[in-house]
């Protein structure tokens, strides 16, 4: 039914439960999967230590790092399954942005994604990346708990 998921992680340990997830539901479907991550562009003013105490190069080599091991499970998953992959390391302070704008790049006709389940005040403050998507996606989501 689903010929190329897109399946987006962030590195936590629920995203890597959605990942070994949408793999499998790849596998049984025959479907290809695309592995997605949207890491926070530099910027010169930022509470975000991580960009404060760097340079720009520095900060950016950084954090292809870090996005390179969230999408390596991605791949090693795909690579046990039998399941073609490939990657998209986004730069973007709007992942749900990023997700939604590369599944339409590449032509994805399902996201399988995690939630972290935040509900009331954290919810609110924090957002709720896997909504937005929800609510903008013109393809099916398939949120993973």
């Amino acid at each position: 039914m689903f010929k190329h998921i897109l399946i987006p992680t962030d590195g936590s340990e629920l995203s890597e439960r959605a990942v070994l997830a949408g793999v499998s539901f790849a596998k049984e479907g025959g479907a290809q999967v695309t592995g997605v991550t949207a890491l926070p562009e530099f910027r010169t003013f930022t509470l975000d230590s991580d960009m404060i105490e760097t340079t720009e190069d520095e900060y950016l080599a950084a954090s292809e790092r870090r996005g390179d091991k969230f999408l390596a499970t991605i791949v090693d998953a795909a690579r046990v399954a039998g399941v073609t992959c490939n990657t998209v390391l986004a730069r973007s302070d709007r992942p749900a942005e990023a997700i939604l704008q590369t599944a339409r790049e590449r032509g994805c006709d399902l996201i399988i994604m995690a939630s972290h389940g935040r509900h009331g005040i954290g919810s609110v403050l924090l957002g709720s990346e896997t909504q937005k998507v929800l609510v903008q996606s013109a393809i099916p989501v398939l949120v993973y708990r």
